[in-house]
């Protein structure tokens, strides 16, 4: 991945606007729920107070960045009409250093949520930075491990399948994904109450132009932080060959190292796209993806075909 473009355009458009307080809110009918009970875990310091504002990418697509979020939440969207009894957790890309909070986050809820899935968005925390052996952001890792195993702790209550819990995100919310799948075994932080005793294994995985996978941007080697197993959750990958952010070969080399696994895996590769389209229409066949997603879901069991 190339993150100082995506700094930049950020840096470019939030540099300035740091006075700013206003923090997201999702649409009414919507509340967003702190997933910590009390401190957050390994808790960091932000550069300022929380805050939205807009963005314009270098393809012309305007969005929402949330900013300097050190409170991590998550927002439930309750399926319209019928429950198919899936649950997606959806994690925004933003290069770690803000999240797509609407291109990435609450449009994909609610194109789930018309298809009868339930969706949590997950406000992680950004702008974060990991150490040691795993290098793209802990803290990050933390709220997403959290955030599914509070999903599954509830799914009787939210009228969600235990077994029907998947993930999706875009970019770097796409790498949340691939290390949600590959680092479920142990919690990166102490359990705080029952639901840390529940698995955060998701039972499928969603990645669209994912970043942080491709090994030092040189060779064809899966970046070792994202160990793959056989017991990675079955896949469905997206990316365009023309992306500028995050090079096809960060999908290539996740493909190749789960079908050395063993572990379903479905990967569509484009021409055209770019990077952060989300579900903006399009001219380009990449725009369909979503009808893709859906018939996949139903090809692993996880919705009627």
């Amino acid at each position: 991945m190339k993150p100082l473009i995506l700094a930049l355009w950020v840096v470019f458009a939030c540099g300035d606007l740091r006075a700013q307080t206003n923090v997201w809110q999702p649409s009414p009918g919507h509340t967003q729920v702190p997933i910590w009970p009390g401190a957050v875990p390994d808790a960091q310091p932000v550069p300022g107070p929380e805050y939205v504002t807009n963005v314009l990418s270098p393809s012309g697509v305007s969005w929402i960045a949330a900013c300097n979020v050190s409170l991590p939440t998550m927002t439930v969207y309750s399926p319209k009409g019928t429950n198919t009894g899936v649950a997606v957790v959806v994690f925004p890309g933003g290069g770690y250093n803000c999240l797509a909070i609407d291109l990435e986050g609450t449009e994909i809820c609610d194109w789930l949520t018309s298809r009868g899935i339930t969706a949590v968005l997950l406000k992680y925390r950004v702008p974060t930075r990991g150490s040691g052996a795993y290098a793209e952001s802990t803290l990050a890792l933390e709220d997403a491990q959290r955030t599914v195993g509070l999903v599954r702790f509830h799914a009787a209550e939210w009228h969600i399948d235990p077994h029907k819990i998947g993930v999706i995100g875009f970019s770097a919310g796409g790498h949340m994904v691939t290390a949600m799948s590959t680092h479920f075994d142990k919690r990166l932080y102490p359990a705080v109450d029952a639901a840390d005793k529940e698995s955060c294994r998701p039972d499928f995985a969603m990645a669209l132009y994912p970043g942080h996978l491709w090994k030092d941007d040189k060779n064809f080697e899966l970046n070792p932080n994202v160990p793959v197993t056989t017991n990675t959750p079955p896949t469905f990958l997206v990316q365009a060959e023309n992306d500028p952010v995050d090079n096809v070969n960060n999908s290539l080399v996740y493909y190749q190292a789960l079908k050395n696994a063993g572990v379903p895996v479905e990967l569509h590769l484009y021409a055209q796209g770019g990077h952060g389209f989300g579900l903006r229409r399009t001219k380009y066949p990449i725009t369909e993806w979503p009808h893709l997603v859906e018939t996949w879901l139903g090809t692993i069991g996880m919705i009627s075909e």
